[in-house]
């Protein structure tokens, strides 16, 4: 089938890729002309050959109503949008609302897979009504890892966004409890090899994850995390995550206090930041602050 993305950063221009590596037909656009196949908008929408025709957007929040707005101009009555950023969930039954007053479908996508998603797929949380989900599963078996897990049709919208929300919080508590456990040995002087202890416990312990094999990776490139600072931002849905389990008088303590802990960061040197940040870069790519060369360019 045939799907425009605009969009074409570090999730955006992988998912280009991978899409089209299972035989589909993208029509990617970004600001940056230099890796866009659309000059504009308005340009990428008359690319297309069939319909109904579908544009899955990857912008920042900040970006989304515009870009939406512009694309309700230009497509037609039973056309698809789909916003596959990490954007508030609240807000789609709003744009699914106002989209379709001029016929045009929604959906909402949470994705993870960060920069390893071209090579090992995409998870794709998504909300929306079912006839729509149908008409995009090509592009959504496409994305997935292969095999029987990463896609869920979440439930309506503002499913898919809130199912990823919550999924990123848990992700926080999960790198802080790492994170936590790496320091202790650290500081305990009773480990001699603390790396090599976390890379014992990728087989055979009930806390093995992907995240402790990134977390080994980052040792492996900075021993001793030295190349970084240890400061770790949030992406925002960590903090909407909190406020919607406040909301419904849920507690989550592990959740909030680990997001607090990325707040420690922004103050005195903070060893467990370390490690949370070099996990982020090792998942998602994200930017280290270091005075050193990054472990983006190892």
């Amino acid at each position: 089938m045939e799907i425009g993305l605009v969009g074409l950063g570090k999730m955006g221009g992988n998912m280009r890729q991978r899409i089209r590596a299972g035989g589909h037909t993208v029509i990617g656009f970004d600001t940056n002309q230099d890796i866009s196949d659309a000059k504009d908008l308005p340009d990428l929408v008359s690319q297309f050959t069939q319909s109904p025709k579908v544009v899955w957007v990857m912008v920042p929040v900040q970006a989304i109503d515009p870009v939406v707005d512009q694309l309700a101009d230009l497509l037609d009555e039973g056309d698809i949008i789909i916003d596959g950023g990490n954007t508030l969930w609240s807000d789609d039954r709003v744009r699914a609302d106002k989209l379709a007053e001029k016929g045009i479908h929604f959906l909402d996508c949470g994705v993870s897979g960060g920069v390893w998603g071209l090579e090992n797929g995409y998870a794709l949380m998504v909300g929306g009504d079912e006839a729509d989900v149908a008409t995009v599963q090509p592009v959504f078996d496409a994305l997935k890892p292969v095999g029987d897990f990463g896609f869920v049709h979440a439930g309506p919208h503002g499913a898919g966004h809130f199912a990823k929300m919550v999924h990123n919080g848990m992700e926080y508590a999960i790198m802080q409890a790492y994170a936590e456990g790496w320091e202790l040995l650290e500081t305990a002087d009773v480990v001699t090899d603390v790396p090599a202890t976390f890379e014992s416990w990728r087989e055979g312990t009930v806390i093995r994850s992907w995240l402790l094999d990134l977390m080994v990776r980052a040792l492996k490139a900075d021993n001793d995390l030295s190349e970084i600072k240890g400061y770790a931002e949030d992406s925002g849905e960590g903090r909407w995550m909190v406020d919607a389990a406040i909301d419904l008088a849920v507690p989550v303590p592990a959740l909030t206090a680990a997001l607090f802990a990325r707040f420690v960061s922004r103050q005195d040197e903070s060893p467990a930041m370390k490690m949370v940040a070099a996990m982020r870069n090792q998942f998602g790519g994200h930017a280290v602050k270091t005075e050193s060369p990054s472990l983006d360019d190892v």
